[in-house]
């Protein structure tokens, strides 16, 4: 069954059975095989159905447009009127529709208890009605009893309507902040690539390498990525990839032979879907910190998709960095590790080695 057609069934049946519940509690249930004839079950069912009313009433509109933004008293004047009518309206039609001789034709006939319970005038002077033989059995409920009955069951009805109000309302609240936490996180990352390339055809075009259009070839590719894949959510993983790969090539043009490096992939990525730009940020940040031209830079970087997980491994060599100090060490790490815990709890693990002579990254997904 479809998740969309669930709550649908859910409320229908929710309201079945609470329509069932006054025949359920009569007092000649099951031994009455009229008892859905009784006036006091109408009454009932009637009140019931009004109380139906009321729930979606509260919840789809009483709650949102009056609580919500603080029209108390009319918010609270609308639920004394809906309790006035939820407790006065059945008794006045059922009682209505009986004293206009309406009562149904198969009304069962009143035995001899039931004529004991009359007042002694009744027999001698019956009211007017279409057969006198078939009057229902007297309702002598007390009408005290009978207005508490309706209040508590009114209450619990408005109690739970804006229980499952506000519970609505705070998974709309979170799923939004879950938006806006994913939004800014990206918009920390996105720029944080950008101007890492640039630098990198920058030095191209200061060097006037022959490189330089083959690096802006590249450099668009990427920022087509971000611009038309990058806002979802989730990514065919071969277009990450892809984004990956046009980066190490762009840095491999930059920093030719200074640094050494490895970089494959192994196993399929047809079908399998991945967040976007979740990788890069290790990758980004071994170039960031482990290259140096003075030095024997190395980075290994090793990416394997094994049945629904994908494996990042990404090595650095530490190496000398004059670093300014505007440069905010990290950031883009951090951020990493907090998309992550937004969009894979539970579902990746994440060991960062840091020792002296490298720094080393393992990452597992579990893929869509």
């Amino acid at each position: 069954m479809k998740k969309g057609k669930l709550p649908i069934l859910i409320h229908v049946t929710s309201c079945i059975t609470f329509l069932c519940l006054p025949i359920l509690v009569a007092p000649d249930f099951p031994r009455s095989a009229d008892i859905l004839h009784s006036i006091p079950t109408q009454e009932r069912m009637l009140a019931y159905l009004l109380l139906i009313g009321y729930f979606y009433l509260n919840y789809f509109v009483l709650i949102p447009k009056l609580y919500n933004i603080r029209r108390f008293r009319l918010f609270g004047l609308l639920t004394v009127l809906c309790f006035v009518l939820v407790s006065v309206v059945p008794a006045a039609i059922i009682s209505h529709s009986y004293l206009k001789g309406t009562a149904p034709a198969n009304m069962p006939l009143m035995g001899e208890q039931g004529k004991k319970d009359l007042p002694p005038d009744w027999l001698e002077n019956p009211p007017t009605a279409p057969n006198p033989q078939r009057m229902p059995p007297p309702y002598n409920d007390d009408l005290g009893l009978m207005i508490t009955q309706y209040l508590f069951i009114f209450l619990a009805v408005a109690f739970f309507s804006g229980v499952l109000n506000i519970n609505n309302r705070l998974k709309d609240t979170e799923a939004k902040k879950f938006q806006a936490e994913l939004m800014y996180l990206k918009s920390q990352i996105n720029p944080h690539f950008l101007f890492n390339t640039l630098n990198s055809i920058y030095s191209l075009a200061i060097e006037k390498s022959d490189n330089t259009p083959i690096a802006i070839v590249k450099l668009s590719e990427m920022m087509r990525y971000v611009l038309n894949e990058a806002e979802t959510d989730f990514v065919p993983l071969e277009k990450e990839l892809a984004y990956i790969s046009n980066y190490i090539a762009l840095q491999k043009i930059r920093f030719e032979d200074a640094v050494k490096i490895n970089f494959r992939v192994e196993g399929s990525l047809q079908g399998k879907k991945i967040a976007p730009l979740v990788i890069i940020p290790f990758i980004e940040n071994a170039f960031k910190y482990g290259v140096n031209a003075e030095d024997d830079a190395v980075i290994d970087i090793v990416i394997q998709q094994q049945q629904q997980a994908l494996h990042l491994m990404v090595l650095n060599k530490k190496v000398i960095i004059q670093k300014s100090g505007q440069e905010r060490t990290g950031l883009g790490i951090q951020n990493t590790r907090d998309r992550l815990a937004l969009l894979y709890p539970g579902a990746h693990v994440l060991t960062i080695e840091n020792n002296s002579a490298e720094f080393i990254v393992h990452l597992t997904i579990q893929l869509q």
